[in-house]
């Protein structure tokens, strides 16, 4: 911006989907920039003067850039994390690279078969890198700049958790609908898993297109899925084409201009695969459960494909992305310009609903929302409700009263809910008649 206020583009892009953007980086005094772009269909790091004239390409190649961590003007270092470069790898494992601003050199600082998470000084100089996969012990290391390891900070003790009976989940790789995008997952198994007997499966699905709910490195997994299985049923979470933008552009915006069905295709494959793969799951007795994005995508597949799935939970669904939050639907789904004879411009979108599909219902769905949701409308579940009444469905709707998104102090409840419907309606065990969750009452905080 000049002195005078007017306002000069330095650098400009255009594409026929959504753009994702960065914060650039000022260096040399303010006298250059770094700039983030996904031109060549892949998040990578640009040199450009402040008139914005393009010096060199920094970064390339079939991988994801994913956040500057540091710069050594010095020698004219560039540190950042990135995902997809190491071949043999889980591509959204993240690593820690140094580049030269002049595109030379990239050299990675942290090699390992992990997803690493890193923290870089204020100089720098040094990094701290935590290193893990779902199913390894965590780890974390004093490296400097170089890569080279200064010193082990700490290795987790699991020795307890392990002696509790706690088990790994498993990583896996599927193909996509179109038998050619790797789709990568986690499987989580009951800890008194047993090879001979057969299991349901189910899904925990959130759609993306901002991330997918499949965890990368050791920790809590997402809505207490690793606490599901252990009512009996394998569950995993994988991701799917229109998801996780640690892929490439094309992976990530997928789903743009078909914001309800795109990556059901791949949920379904995903349970095929597996159930092909694994003589211990029964792929005739699939269930889906998902929040928010989830809660929609996981109604979305009950109504897409109702002789396939055949129990839901949804939490707190954006059935309808009309009244969702325009800036998240106009975005990822696409708006129409029309411009009239006398030239004046309006926008316009149009995404599928979940209610235009009422009447498909087969299944068993249970819908749940808080009253007082400030993220997704309360409004979305009624109306989904209301289309389901009109069908004359038979369904399940829980009102989670003074609850907002997440549904606070009462998301144990909800999770008890949860695994009594599946139980009921995936293996037959019915607690319809008991008035307690006992389990519950269990585990109340002592005194």
């Amino acid at each position: 911006m000049n002195v005078n206020g007017t306002v000069n583009p330095i650098i400009q892009e255009r594409s026929n989907v959504y753009l994702d953007v960065q914060k650039p980086l000022l260096t040399e005094n303010g006298k250059r920039l770094v700039h983030w772009s996904e031109r060549d269909g892949w998040g990578h790091y640009y040199h450009y003067d402040t008139n914005g004239k393009l010096i060199n390409q920094i970064t390339k190649g079939s991988f994801h850039c994913e956040e500057i961590t540091g710069i050594d003007p010095t020698t004219q270092t560039l540190f950042f994390t990135a995902s997809g470069r190491e071949k043999d790898e889980d591509p959204y494992y993240l690593h820690h690279y140094s580049v030269n601003l002049n595109g030379n050199g990239i050299k990675l600082l942290n090699p390992g078969n992990f997803d690493h998470q890193i923290e870089m000084s204020e100089s720098s100089k040094y990094f701290v890198n935590n290193s893990s996969r779902v199913n390894t012990t965590p780890e974390s290391v004093l490296l400097n700049s170089n890569g080279q390891k200064i010193m082990t900070l700490e290795k987790a003790d699991l020795s307890l958790l392990f002696a509790a009976g706690y088990k790994f989940p498993e990583p896996f790789k599927v193909k996509a609908g179109d038998g050619t995008t790797d789709l990568y997952g986690v499987m989580y198994k009951p800890f008194d898993f047993d090879s001979t007997r057969t299991y349901p499966i189910i899904e925990y699905v959130y759609p993306g297109p901002q991330t997918e709910a499949v965890n990368k490195s050791f920790g809590r997994s997402m809505d207490r899925i690793d606490r599901l299985a252990q009512f009996g049923f394998i569950v995993v979470t994988v991701g799917n084409r229109g998801g996780h933008p640690s892929r490439s552009q094309w992976y990530h915006t997928y789903g743009y201009g078909n914001l309800r069905d795109y990556g059901l295709e791949d949920k379904k494959v995903t349970a095929e695969q597996l159930a092909d793969r694994y003589k211990f799951i029964d792929v005739s007795r699939v269930g889906i459960t998902g929040h928010s994005g989830g809660g929609f995508m996981s109604t979305a597949a009950m109504l897409v494909y109702p002789d396939f799935f055949k129990v839901a939970v949804s939490g707190a669904g954006n059935h309808e992305n009309q009244i969702y939050n325009r800036w998240w639907s106009e975005r990822h789904h696409g708006v129409t310009e029309k411009v009239s004879a006398k030239g004046d411009t309006t926008f316009s979108y149009q995404i599928t609903k979940n209610t235009e599909l009422a009447k498909n219902l087969k299944g068993q769905l249970l819908i749940a929302t808080g009253d007082i949701d400030n993220n997704v409308h309360p409004a979305n579940s009624i109306r989904m409700v209301d289309a389901l009444i009109k069908a004359n469905k038979r369904f399940d709707f829980l009102l989670l009263p003074g609850q907002r998104h997440g549904f606070g102090d009462m998301t144990e409840y909800f999770f008890w809910k949860m695994g009594d419907y599946f139980s009921q309606y995936l293996l037959g065990d019915s607690k319809i008649n008991e008035v307690d969750i006992t389990e519950m009452n269990r585990e109340k905080p002592l005194k």
